[in-house]
């Protein structure tokens, strides 16, 4: 099932942007009449008729939406500390999005060795990983800013809020964390190479995080991101 994305749609008409056109009608070989199917990137699956095949503008006529499509019964955002390498920070982002995210806000620690952070790139990884695990949503990128800035914009949250750290001191088990929650709204919050610093986990913990461990191992901070979307993902299968 090959899917496009666009968010031109015009009554009962979508139009496919110039790479997605190339893509259906000069590598895909689709011609006027052809069925595709068409995400909006806010959840809805269009399954549509082509009634232009240019490949420079494509245009199909929607024939039935399915709203929800790919859909998961709980809210996630991850917030993650950039990593030293680009390439393992969208690795975890496109594992997050094939489970199941909602929104990725890179955030920027007192530890963090990567300072800036560009989300373009990143967004283009969501949207292939929506359409390659079968999600109408692609989850949302926010701008880059700071851990202790996030975490006061959560304060007043009601989603369950998690700080996952190695320091020493009072911990639970992320699953076990998720288990007595009976909610459906979560907010983890997941460090660089160097952890958070004391005042940030302090911080985090006065504006409502509850500190959590991921297991025995130390995870490096992709796979710690990944691990957290499972859990949550696991708790509703």
């Amino acid at each position: 099932m090959e899917i496009f994305f666009s968010k031109d749609i015009d009554g009962n008409v979508v139009r496919l942007g110039a790479e997605e056109s190339a893509h259906c009608v000069r590598v895909l070989r689709h011609r006027a009449g052809d069925d595709i199917y068409v995400i909006d990137g806010e959840g809805t699956l269009m399954r549509c008729r082509l009634i232009g095949d240019s490949p420079k503008g494509a245009e199909a006529e929607i024939e039935e939406r399915t709203p929800d499509w790919g859909g998961h019964p709980y809210e996630l955002t991850l917030a993650v500390c950039p990593t030293k390498n680009n390439d393992r920070y969208a690795w975890f982002a496109e594992k997050a999005a094939e489970v199941g995210v909602d929104e990725i806000v890179p955030v920027i620690g007192d530890h963090s060795e990567r300072k800036v952070f560009k989300t373009e790139r990143l967004e283009r990884i969501l949207l292939s990983a929506a359409k390659q695990s079968l999600k109408g949503k692609v989850p949302e990128v926010r701008e880059p800013l700071g851990v202790k800035e996030f975490i006061k914009s959560c304060k007043d949250s009601d989603a369950l809020k998690l700080i996952a750290h190695c320091m020493e001191g009072e911990r639970i088990s992320v699953k076990e964390a998720l288990e007595r929650f009976d909610g459906s709204s979560y907010i983890i919050l997941i460090g660089p190479e160097g952890d958070f610093s004391l005042e940030e986990v302090a911080l985090a913990v006065d504006c409502g995080f509850l500190p959590v461990h991921l297991g025995e191992s130390r995870l490096r901070t992709e796979t710690a991101a990944v691990t957290a979307a499972e859990a949550v993902y696991f708790k509703y299968l």
